[in-house]
């Protein structure tokens, strides 16, 4: 029998559906636009099927905030805090005890609990959420997801959801799963196009369409721009148009302390009204209370990988239409809303329909170490939605061998497990390991913090600089950084050789009947055990 609850939301409609469809498959797909309730309704409903048999439900979230937004909602609803039945794993900050029986974990740390336990063990279920994002550690983990799947554990299920994705395509991927269609509860939103005008930067022109809003319309303002830096500048902007000591102007963004970024999305006091201005952040699985105006720049800035030096660099490009949809979404969550655009109403149609999964543009060197260390020296052997580009893999390849981390036929080296083990991208690991040889091994980890972190130390193009920010500030997310560092540093000085991974003794004697790269094994069952956390990896900005 499917849980009741006492708020009613529209994904409630299909609850009976999902059950027994994940009863009789082993894989479904649902598609629930936003505002369905599928993030915080879905693994709660999930909880008491009986193919799950007391063990965990992994939900994975694109973004930390998201991860722990989702899990405190999920908590609140059990009357209960995050830690208990739900809890969140996220770099800098967990909350999970030997009670939590659904995880919410962001995407690069579900690579790692994966690759350090095949099987999963004491784990029924793992969701993806928002998948059509499609980062780089969401395809993997499903990959290797799939993979468990069919060679270890037949009873594991899997459920990928998204308000924006093709489904019948996952649904392939998964062995033709079953598809599940939720209706949203979106309110009706007025969209009004403002254009662009070349000539002035798009900060003001944000910050005039925002006071504007406020004037012409009621409610709290969610404002979308590309990145930290136009998010500053348009609230110094905003602050010289808005003078009213009852509307409070708040940045949303990835480099934040997480306690400023849970304060923003809280609702505005009564009698007060919020301007947010966020990057894409705020696109998913966030709902601000109160909002009915959302400002959309209409730019997204994301990662690409340049092969010619060897680093990945941050590129601001026009949003997808899926992206801006979502955007706009956001202002008809809880009441009828309207929706400003920087640009002109013909030019939606020629917006690129999805944005570009991170796979096709991406280094892919982290990507080819974790499938060694997975046993696959080929990542064709795994299925992905869309394949690793063959020159990209090529070129991680060749990185690999020359770091040290692969041997000539692509299998893992000890060194490579000692760089994997530092959940660090390999060029980062292997400056702290070689640092350390020559005892700046400490220095190194920072260095490879700041680099990972964006934000902390500033933005100095002065890495001393940089540094000497970093060590002086006494923020909670630059604490949890040197700590981190500290860790990273302590573990290449007292490890000389690295320890075998906890699934390495079933890759070791696995020999024949593998099943796309994952061995085949006897496996015994067992109940929900308390897992050790794993080594931490979010790649980029979550």
């Amino acid at each position: 029998m499917t849980r009741t609850f006492a708020t009613p939301l529209p994904i409630d409609a299909v609850l009976g559906d999902l059950t027994d469809a994940l009863r009789s498959a082993s894989a479904a797909v649902l598609v629930a636009p936003p505002g369905a309730g599928k993030t915080t309704r879905v693994p709660l409903a999930l909880l008491d099927a009986p193919w799950l048999a007391g063990k965990k439900i992994i939900m994975l979230e694109p973004r930390r905030i998201a991860a722990r937004a989702s899990a405190e909602r999920m908590a609140s609803t059990l009357g209960e805090r995050a830690g208990e039945t739900v809890g969140y794993r996220v770099r800098f900050g967990s909350k999970i005890s030997r009670r939590t029986r659904i995880e919410v974990v962001t995407e690069g740390i579900f690579a790692r609990q994966i690759l350090d336990d095949p099987e999963l063990t004491g784990v029924g279920a793992v969701l993806f959420d928002e998948f059509h994002e499609r980062s780089l550690d969401a395809d993997l983990g499903l990959a290797l997801a799939r993979d468990a799947q069919m060679g270890l554990r037949e009873d594991l299920r899997i459920l990928v959801m998204s308000a924006t994705i093709d489904g019948a395509r996952i649904a392939k991927l998964l062995g033709d799963a079953p598809v599940i269609a939720s209706e949203g509860r979106a309110f009706p939103v007025i969209t009004r196009y403002l254009g662009r005008k070349p000539d002035i930067q798009i900060e003001r022109q944000m910050a005039d369409a925002i006071a504007s809003a406020l004037r012409a319309d009621e409610g709290s303002v969610l404002a979308f721009l590309p990145g930290a830096a136009e998010i500053r500048r348009t609230q110094n902007f905003l602050a010289e148009r808005v003078q009213d000591a009852s509307i409070e102007i708040v940045p949303l963004f990835g480099a934040l302390d997480a306690a400023v970024q849970d304060r923003a999305i809280q609702p505005a006091p009564n009698g007060q009204r919020k301007v947010v201005l966020a990057t894409s952040i705020a696109e998913t699985s966030l709902t601000i209370e109160g909002v009915r105006i959302v400002v959309d720049c209409g730019l997204a800035r994301v990662p690409r990988y340049e092969p010619d030096i060897g680093l990945t660099r941050l590129e601001t490009v026009r949003a997808s239409r899926a992206a801006v949809d979502q955007r706009r979404g956001r202002a008809g969550r809880t009441e009828p809303g309207v929706c400003y655009r920087l640009w002109d109403e013909p030019q939606t149609a020629s917006l690129p329909a999805y944005t570009q999964p991170e796979i096709l543009s991406a280094d892919l060197s982290t990507l080819l170490l974790d499938c060694a260390q997975w046993g696959v020296a080929d990542p064709a052997q795994l299925i992905f939605l869309d394949p690793p580009p063959l020159p990209a893999l090529k070129e991680a390849r060749n990185l690999l061998v020359e770091l040290g981390a692969l041997d000539a036929d692509g299998r893992i080296t000890d060194e490579g497990k000692a760089l994997r083990a530092l959940a660090l991208p390999p060029r980062l690991a292997r400056m702290i390991v070689d640092s350390a040889r020559f005892e700046h091994g400490e220095e190194a980890a920072e260095i490879a913090a700041i680099v990972t972190e964006r934000g902390l130390g500033g933005d100095s193009v002065d890495l001393n600089h940089r540094l000497d920010q970093f060590r002086r500030d006494r923020s909670q997310r630059a604490g949890s950084a040197r700590q981190l560092a500290e860790r990273w540093a302590a573990q290449v000085e007292h490890e000389s050789a690295p320890s075998p991974a906890p699934s390495e003794a079933k890759l070791r004697q696995a020999g024949e009947g593998r099943a796309g790269g994952i061995p085949r094994s006897d496996v015994t069952e067992g109940g929900p055990h308390p897992n050790p956390p794993p080594q931490t990896r979010e790649r980029g900005l979550q």
